[in-house]
């Protein structure tokens, strides 16, 4: 199984400087290689201290230069808060810089700070997104980008041009029903975050699949790439306490950021699947929203952590998974004692699981003429 890294760079409560939350977050990225983890990965966030990643490609640039081996991930680019002609030249550039070991993850946003700080309206969100996915991933493939509805995008090259094909390679977060086939349809595979129960992800799967064959034939879709938060300690009970605390912690982070009990939330158009949400917590608290989320993620003793990261697999046919070790605000300490713990005893044990490999790029030829001569 293909193992992950990830950082999240959250900073609760402005607890520390941003300074320090940055040094020791880079760090911990940066020990991810020599621990044996197969990636890195980081999330884009703006504005406050849910989560302070604001360019994913400039930090997984930066880790490209700090690293030999390990892929490296983007758990998301958010598409619509950026143009994509940049975007494209952006990917081109860190696949070049990194020598191909670039796993795109795209989408398209939830939170009002972050499009409203953007001068954006979120009610076209989704059409946005689709429009900059069609534009990037088409772009990447021919070397160009051109066109849109709302893009009117001259055509232009995209240089340095791509050296390699993102086919296999680009995963999206899909989280309502109605993101399913809009993600099979623009042939991504699904990068999953246990939110919701998994008898209904498993749902959403099928939605998934169904319109993936009839889209793109016998070919199958990338298998899916599950996210999570993770906490590993010896001690059974201890184990269950802290991470109970501290994963309940992050989801209150979370219910802060996107506002989740507000009027507003799940109102704009093609956001409507997230006011149940919204009403789910309003009917049994915030604590007990918490509660369930924590309760589908990965913590325990090593041999509890591999028992459900297996469950995982099993669920959605994953082959690969991106743990969190750094989150809401716990002591740096903490988190390095539960993340070598993983890398010690759980991350061998993921290891002899039999997953298909991720997809090495194919290359692309490079283009005779420039498209935009």
């Amino acid at each position: 199984m293909h193992v992950g890294y990830g950082a999240a760079f959250q900073n609760p409560n402005n607890a520390l400087s941003d300074a320090e939350v940055y040094r020791n977050e880079i760090r911990l990225a940066e020990m991810a290689e020599p621990l044996g983890f197969d990636s890195v990965w980081s999330v884009e966030h703006h504005f406050d201290d849910y989560t302070m990643c604001p360019d994913v490609l400039q930090f997984l640039s930066y880790m490209a230069g700090k690293t030999k081996h390990v892929k490296l991930g983007s758990m998301v680019v958010v598409l619509p808060w950026h143009d994509p002609m940049r975007v494209a030249e952006q990917i081109s550039l860190l696949d070049h810089v990194s020598n191909g070991r670039f796993i795109l993850g795209l989408g398209r946003g939830l939170a009002r700070i972050e499009y409203e700080g953007f001068r954006l309206d979120q009610n076209e969100g989704r059409n946005l997104f689709v429009e900059y996915a069609e534009l990037i991933l088409n772009g990447l493939e021919q070397g160009y980008v051109e066109g849109g509805k709302f893009t009117k995008q001259p055509r232009r090259d995209i240089r340095p041009f791509p050296a390699r094909s993102f086919k296999g390679r680009t995963y999206a977060a899909a989280v309502s029903p109605e993101s399913m086939p809009i993600m099979a349809k623009l042939g991504v595979g699904l990068l999953v975050i246990p939110q919701k129960p998994w008898d209904v992800v498993k749902e959403d799967f099928k939605i998934y699949h169904k319109v993936w064959h009839e889209i793109n034939g016998a070919t199958p879709p990338p298998k899916p790439l599950s996210g999570g938060f993770c906490y590993v300690d010896e001690n059974k009970d201890r184990a269950e306490e802290r991470a109970m605390k501290w994963i309940m912690a992050y989801y209150h982070t979370a219910m802060k950021h996107y506002e989740m009990t507000a009027e507003h939330f799940g109102k704009n158009k093609g956001y409507e699947f997230y006011s149940h949400v919204g009403k789910y917590i309003s009917r049994h608290g915030a604590d007990q929203a918490a509660e369930d989320f924590a309760k589908l993620m990965p913590w325990g003793t090593p041999g509890q952590v591999v028992e459900k990261i297996a469950f995982i697999r099993d669920t959605i046919d994953a082959n690969g998974v991106m743990m969190n070790f750094s989150y809401a605000g716990i002591p740096f300490d903490e988190v390095e004692r539960s993340y070598t713990l993983f890398a010690k005893k759980v991350l061998p044990e993921l290891k002899k699981m039999k997953t298909e490999e991720l997809a090495e790029p194919a290359a692309l030829p490079m283009p005779r003429h420039s498209q935009a001569a």
